[in-house]
């Protein structure tokens, strides 16, 4: 079903978009080449082909989650412009 120049002009309308008669003429043209691939693709039999949400199989690249010595409250705070007790004290951001 091929799109009207009535439904490219109402869906440039929705998104804002002033087209000249030329650009109506020819995305109605270029929309319908889209659509007309997309109605090979339907005809496509795909009934033994298992459903994916990858081309190629993805895994999840993470480190295991261990403990490991960090810095004393002491040596993390040995830069800090100031603190107080063992927090970095910084300034107020929301009133």
């Amino acid at each position: 079903m091929p799109l009207s120049r009535e439904e490219v002009e109402h869906v440039a309308l929705l998104s804002r978009l002033k087209l000249s008669e030329e650009e109506i003429e020819r995305f109605t043209g270029q929309l319908n080449t889209i659509l007309g691939h997309f109605e090979a693709l339907r005809e496509a039999d795909t009934g033994d082909i298992p459903s994916t949400t990858h081309v190629v199989p993805m895994t999840n690249v993470t480190r295991p989650d261990c403990t490991c010595e960090s810095l004393t409250p002491d040596e993390a705070l040995a830069n800090a412009p100031e603190h107080r007790a063992d927090y970095f004290k910084v300034p107020r951001v929301v009133e």
